[in-house]
């Protein structure tokens, strides 16, 4: 009886993420972009560039990200894929300029 050893394969992560992390990443980057967007007009922090709405928009981000990698204890891409990353900061940022648009054309006009 001679029994072959077989080392353990890799296993590859799945390639889309699950689509509750996929549609709650895209809204809420939708919405904290947006809630960013209307705050912008004011510039409630000052008017140096690391205070700027969105660069702090952007800081969030990363710092929920972070605390996402510690508390699941893997990998962010493994639960959200490389590509609904990307989109969903798009998202934040096209939402971002749709408040900032609305702030300072529509709530200020009237």
């Amino acid at each position: 009886m001679s029994e072959r050893f077989t080392l353990p394969t890799v296993v590859d992560r799945p390639r889309g993420s699950p689509p509750v992390a996929s549609v709650s990443w895209y809204g809420l980057m939708g919405l904290v972009g947006f809630g960013f967007g209307l705050l912008s007009d004011r510039r409630p922090f000052g008017d140096e560039l690391f205070v700027h709405p969105l660069v702090l928009f952007f800081i969030l981000v990363g710092l929920m990200l972070l605390a996402l990698r510690v508390l699941l204890a893997r990998p962010v891409p493994e639960v959200i894929s490389d590509r609904a990353l990307l989109a969903g900061c798009a998202v934040g940022v096209i939402m971002f300029l749709a408040g900032n648009f609305i702030a300072a054309r529509v709530l200020l006009a009237g």
